[in-house]
């Protein structure tokens, strides 16, 4: 009898050695710079982060991104992030999601954060954008006739500085060519579910909004 306990346990051993594991293959990127608007990122970063620990979305991995060489950030309300990589690692993207800050001029005057949207669009499954981020995308030229949106009251200035996009009025989340642009805020969330229910399922994203209780607002508030 004990040894065929034995035989089980050497048995049970091998066979957890031979199972492969599967590490995370494809890379959700959220890029942070000082400044940055905090639920843009927080957002996505629970939605997916709640999502990569469920088998059907274990390939994918969370990976923060600062936009300098720093890897510490302060966002504008005050939320110390230590970011994974940075702007200067070799990282390939499936999905590259960028934030907002109050102040995008240096942002938008910066080449290689402008290079590296647009390198990392040239490749990427998905572009996506809260806020003003939106701005961003539009001087990368990633929203080059696209319809998109950006922060509520922002539509006029995002269309007078980038006149090939179609920016859409009053519209919480745009969905156009594999990229996604939302109003920023607590709408990061439903721009994350709906990138979410194009990278999985409606069904898997509902899963999602229900373990993270995101469904409860829209009981009270209505969809949206």
């Amino acid at each position: 009898m004990n040894q065929i306990k034995k035989l089980s346990i050497v048995i049970g051993i091998l066979f957890f050695i031979s199972t492969p594991v599967h590490a995370a293959s494809s890379k959700i990127g959220i890029l942070v710079f000082e400044g940055f608007l905090t639920s843009d990122v927080t957002a996505p970063i629970e939605v997916f982060g709640a999502a990569t620990k469920k088998s059907w979305f274990s390939s994918y991995e969370v990976v923060v991104i600062s936009a300098t060489k720093k890897k510490e950030v302060l966002s504008e309300e005050g939320l110390r992030i230590i970011a994974d990589k940075t702007i200067y690692d070799d990282l390939s993207l499936d999905v590259l999601i960028v934030p907002s800050a109050y102040e995008m001029k240096g942002f938008l005057n910066n080449k290689v954060l402008i290079e590296y949207i647009k390198k990392q669009s040239e490749s990427a499954s998905w572009m996506a954008s809260n806020c003003s981020g939106a701005f961003l995308l539009g001087e990368a030229g990633v929203l080059d006739g696209k319809k998109a949106t950006t922060w509520a009251g922002g539509e006029k200035g995002l269309a007078k500085a980038y006149p090939k996009i179609k920016v859409q009025y009053d519209e919480n989340v745009v969905v156009d060519d594999k990229v996604i642009t939302s109003n920023g805020g607590p709408v990061s969330y439903q721009a994350a579910f709906a990138l979410l229910t194009k990278l999985s399922s409606d069904k898997f994203s509902k899963e999602i909004e229900e373990a993270i209780q995101y469904n409860r607002l829209e009981h009270a508030f209505g969809n949206k």
